[in-house]
């Protein structure tokens, strides 16, 4: 089933964690179908917020197939094959390959940056490895609207962006300005700018799971020219996003705790804090004025 093109929110799936630190599959099985619930449009695993780079290759492996399963179609299933070196990431973007995901995101090289050569080897090899539709992921420095531009002018199966550069939506504007055909051009991080982005023309979003119903809606009433609407729940959602930009990712699972999707708030990454006292009389807080636009 063709999905293409890509449009709406595409949540990037957390990893749940036991107390033994192992991945829970059958919660990532729930969690997909709790954003299939919510009136998700694609689902996106492993990549940062799936705590990518603390999963072992089997942990990579299984879990995109047990995304793919428990999708079932449904939804288009974008996996991440980002890796420190070309090398690697061709293995991983055979795995997602052969797990069966729609398409697949790539952060550039990502503990040593690459020269412009080395990341156009990089995302041509990784592209033509998976043999399916490619997101570059931009999140820092070192490639600039006109380079990205000629990575989808010049690489087969290059169609995708996900934004994160900060000023996000200026970059955005920039990277759409340019004439490159872009399949679509996706915003990031916690969908802190989603507004503006939208405004200047973004074609989705890949926020975290915990509240995906409601970036759903903010989504929806935009598409239905209703503003007003969408800055409305949008503004209802701002102080979830600023306590998670706060604290982070123990924010996000949490709250799937507490929309019974997770067991355990348990983080892969090593010395994440927990939330304190105070944190979870804000998130309690913060709940209560959500409860209303929760759809499951």
């Amino acid at each position: 089933m063709s999905h293409e093109p890509f449009r709406g929110i595409f949540p990037v799936l957390l990893t749940p964690i036991s107390d033994d630190g192992d991945v829970l599959n059958d919660e990532l099985a729930s969690q997909v179908e709790f954003c299939v619930t919510a009136g998700a449009h694609g689902l996106v695993f492993p990549v940062l917020g799936s705590e990518f780079q603390f999963l072992t290759d089997v942990e990579r492996q299984r879990g995109m197939e047990t995304v793919v399963r428990a999708a079932a179609g449904r939804l288009p299933v974008v996996g991440g094959v980002a890796a420190p070196s070309r090398q690697v990431a061709v293995q991983c973007a055979h795995a997602a390959a052969d797990a069966g995901v729609d398409a697949i995101i790539a952060l550039p090289p990502y503990i040593s940056a690459g020269t412009a050569d080395e990341i156009r080897l990089y995302y041509e090899a990784v592209a033509a490895a998976a043999g399916r539709p490619m997101f570059i992921q931009h999140t820092h420095g070192g490639m600039s609207a006109s380079f990205l531009q000629d990575l989808l002018r010049d690489i087969d199966n290059v169609r995708y962006l996900k934004e994160e550069m900060q000023p996000s939506a200026h970059q955005i504007s920039a990277v759409l300005a340019g004439g490159a055909p872009w399949a679509g051009v996706f915003g990031g991080g916690h969908g802190r700018w989603m507004m503006s982005e939208m405004q200047r023309g973004a074609h989705g979003f890949m926020p975290a799971t915990e509240a995906v119903d409601i970036h759903v809606q903010v989504w929806d009433a935009w598409q239905a020219g209703d503003e007003a609407k969408a800055r409305q729940i949008y503004g209802q959602l701002l102080p979830l996003i600023n306590l998670i930009l706060c604290m982070g990712l123990p924010v996000c699972k949490t709250l799937l705790m507490r929309r019974g999707v997770f067991s355990s708030a348990n983080m892969r990454t090593p010395g994440t804090p927990p939330l304190d006292a105070g944190d979870e009389r804000e998130l309690d807080a913060i709940i209560e004025g959500l409860r209303p636009l929760f759809r499951v």
